[in-house]
């Protein structure tokens, strides 16, 4: 892991990053509608689960821009890190709560959907909302309503504006004639990134998720 200090004099959004943090200082989310029919049907062929192939499909674009790998130093100096990594929600039946681990990421599917069993064998049954796992601070989050579909999803987070790292909702996908949707909800730092970076990512996303195919 590195952090990288961004030179805010040359950075193209220096107006806009101190418009947002000390003028009108705000995130935002948006709810998008992803299609993910053939990518259903390229892991049922195999067998795979959906959870963390999508874990792994959000943490790809998420490492391939900056924008969405920002965060404030100790001193609350601009940077980004050279890669971050999915922190996600694990839902315990039994008492209705859940807990959140991470996995690295990987740019190799396979190697990172090894880890992600590793993980949940080793912490996916802690009672805790946090996992014994070490804390890390490059890292994002995702979090899965797997139980309702909806059209709009909000977080509000007290003191919320020193926090860069974008946050991600998966609801219940649902059917749609032949297609098969998904909502997922993408909350954001304005002074990290604007609309156009955003729905950069959801449309890569929906790219990766119309291409996909799984490893031989």
């Amino acid at each position: 892991m590195e952090f990288h200090r961004i030179d805010l004099e040359q950075y193209p959004r220096k107006e806009h990053y101190w418009h947002y943090r000390q003028a009108v200082p705000c995130t935002y989310s948006m709810t998008v509608t992803l299609d993910m029919t053939h990518m259903l049907q390229k892991i049922k062929e195999k067998g795979f689960p959906f959870y963390p192939v999508i874990i792994y499909g959000i943490s790809r674009v998420v490492n391939a821009h900056q924008e969405f790998r920002m965060a404030l130093d100790e001193l609350g100096r601009l940077g980004y890190y050279d890669v971050v990594h999915p922190n996600y929600t694990i839902f315990h039946p039994k008492t209705e709560t859940f807990s959140s681990l991470w996995t690295p990421y990987q740019e190799n599917l396979s190697a990172f959907l090894r880890q992600y069993q590793e993980n949940l064998v080793r912490y996916g049954d802690q009672p805790t909302a946090f996992s014994p796992m070490p804390d890390i601070p490059n890292q994002f989050f995702i979090s899965c309503i797997p139980w309702v579909s909806f059209t709009e999803f909000h977080l509000n987070i007290q003191h919320g504006y020193n926090h860069f790292a974008p946050i991600f909702t998966i609801g219940k996908y649902q059917r749609s004639g032949e297609k098969i949707l998904l909502p997922l909800a993408v909350q954001v730092h304005h002074a990290a990134c604007d609309g156009f970076h955003t729905a950069r990512l959801t449309n890569e996303l929906q790219a990766w998720a119309d291409y996909f195919s799984l490893p031989e």
